[in-house]
């Protein structure tokens, strides 16, 4: 665990001052529990950015407060929490370059529409593995040549951080009911490399999880 925050995270946190306590305890615990600044890290400087499963749109103020040439756009199925994100962006200074939007269950990337870089964290293991796969690929075809597919995931080792990790979620989507989820399926990395490398991408794979409970796995793929 980090307790560092970067100056783009202090920016983003500061957004969430008028919304509930909640609210603001929740992605303040979520910079803290998760390596988003390793995210953040290896997204394009510029260009059009996808953040799908937003939440309440942290990284994706986290990514539009660390570099303005970034134009970012939040999609997730929690209209609740897509409406606290869009009050959040309000806040940040150019809100412009941040949106977000509601989207139904299985939702794609709309065919006509291409990013510069997509991004995927902590979201593929609330879908199911077929599910999870498939939006792999769609969000593949989905990328401009030579732009970025980024995953962020839970990996399946080792076992004791894994077990940590799948009773942590399986509370957050049965019992405090805070994310929206169908099952807590954790895909296995090697399943996902198989998916990006069958979708053309150029593939890299990096633990992230050196000081954290949990084990934490990020994953880019390269298109062409």
């Amino acid at each position: 665990m980090s307790l560092r925050l970067t100056p783009a995270a202090r920016v983003a946190l500061r957004c969430y001052r008028g919304l509930p306590r909640s609210t603001r305890t929740h992605v303040l615990v979520r910079w803290l529990s998760a390596p988003l600044a390793a995210v953040e890290a290896v997204v394009p400087r510029r260009g059009r950015i996808l953040d799908v499963g937003c939440g309440h749109g942290l990284l994706s103020l986290v990514l539009a407060a660390a570099e303005p040439g970034r134009e970012v756009h939040g999609v997730d199925v929690d209209v609740a929490k897509i409406g606290e994100a869009g009050r959040a962006a309000a806040a940040l200074e150019d809100a412009g370059r941040v949106s977000f939007a509601a989207v139904p269950t299985g939702w794609r990337p709309p065919p006509g529409q291409s990013w510069d870089a997509i991004v995927i964290c902590d979201v593929l293991y609330l879908l199911g593995t077929d599910a999870a796969l498939e939006l792999v690929q769609a969000c593949a075809a989905a990328l401009r040549p030579g732009g970025t597919l980024i995953i962020k995931e839970i990996d399946t080792t080792p076992a004791w951080k894994y077990r940590l990790a799948r009773t942590q979620e399986l509370a957050a989507t049965r019992v405090a009911k805070v994310t929206q989820g169908e099952v807590v399926r954790f895909v296995a990395a090697d399943d996902l490399v198989t998916a990006l490398q069958a979708a053309g991408l150029t593939t890299t794979r990096r633990r992230l999880d050196r000081g954290y409970p949990h084990p934490h796995l990020l994953l880019t793929g390269q298109a062409r």
